[in-house]
């Protein structure tokens, strides 16, 4: 499409996407090569933008930072034509035939209607509360995923921020993978640790500190302290954070799209949510949150949206969308 002007008409798009991360992008790559009138809609939060350098993404072995990789992909969609609106959608109904979005784009209200959607919203990560926490997280020295980038810390000294089953899970992952100087911080929320967990911290060397984190030095390439309420000060190379993450599922929870504990989309094979006609790609789905899957997401997604173009959404409902507690 030639821009957001355009998708103000009568027709509606064959889809709308929202989110120009990893996985909307790609979704909208392949939109595009289909030669589909589609629109994504950003809003400029992608986590990925956050990442100071992946050793992660397959073809870049010298390592590659979110906001050029996400840059790179723009042009991608750009060189078909492909149109990406910096906005918000803030509302999202049923109607006959598809769906109604209600967006802001430029600081203007507007409608667009769309066959069929692609939710690639993500998510947010829900971080410390560390002074000097943004400048900490732009050079690497907090960082939100061992899958990606735990490579790069092995063998440091290494925090893991977080509590309850995802802060000790992430600490056994670390240990037992990249390195065996790992302590638990649980700022401040108490665990109570049954036989099984125990024997587990014990049996990787995992430390545990209860107290609340108060401060955080940095200096040169690493942390060179972090204070705790009681006095106490913690050195170490690199902090991981596991608090969790707020999914950016309100659009499709609102229309009633099965969905976790946690507001993780629950999708089929073809990442269909259960409500027909809304697909959902990335971080907002459940299941491993990496780049690769977010944009293997997109491709399926975009795939069997333009296999089911000339098809009404009322026909998906053919026993093939998702099923609600799917694993």
């Amino acid at each position: 499409m030639s821009g957001f002007e355009s998708t103000m008409a009568d027709e509606p798009l064959d889809c709308l996407v929202v989110g120009g991360g990893p996985a909307g992008l790609t979704a909208a790559l392949y939109l595009a090569r289909f030669e589909r009138r589609f629109l994504v809609v950003d809003a400029g939060q992608s986590r990925a933008s956050r990442i100071p350098k992946s050793h992660n993404v397959p073809a870049f072995a010298e390592g590659i930072s979110g906001t050029e990789m996400l840059a790179r992909q723009r042009a991608h969609v750009a060189r078909y034509g492909g149109s990406v609106a910096h906005g918000t959608v803030t509302a999202l109904s049923k109607e006959k035939g598809g769906f109604l979005a209600s967006l802001e784009t430029g600081g203007l209200p507007g409608e667009v209607r769309a066959r069929r959607v692609l939710l690639a919203s993500g998510a947010d990560d829900v971080e410390p509360g560390f002074p000097g926490l943004p400048d900490a997280v732009r050079r690497g020295l907090v960082r939100y995923c061992p899958i990606c980038d735990g490579y790069e810390a092995r063998g440091k000294r290494i925090a893991v921020i977080g509590h309850g089953d995802r802060g000790l899970g992430e600490a056994v992952f670390i240990a037992r993978t990249y390195a065996r100087d790992v302590t638990l911080m649980t700022l401040g929320q108490g665990m109570v640790l049954d036989a099984g967990e125990a024997a587990r911290i014990a049996r990787h060397g995992i430390a545990v500190v209860h107290d609340p984190v108060v401060g955080l030095d940095v200096e040169g390439a690493r942390i060179t302290v972090l204070r705790t309420a009681d006095g106490a000060e913690h050195r170490f190379a690199v902090l991981y954070s596991a608090l969790g993450l707020t999914i950016r599922s309100d659009l499709a929870v609102a229309l009633g799209a099965a969905h976790d504990a946690t507001g993780a989309l629950i999708v089929d094979e073809h990442n269909r949510t259960t409500v027909p006609g809304l697909y959902a790609a990335g971080g907002v789905v459940r299941g491993l949150d990496q780049i690769v899957v977010a944009m293997g997401h997109g491709a399926v997604a975009a795939t069997a949206i333009h296999n089911r173009c000339e098809l009404p959404t009322e026909e998906e409902v053919d026993g093939g969308e998702a099923k609600a507690g799917r694993a």
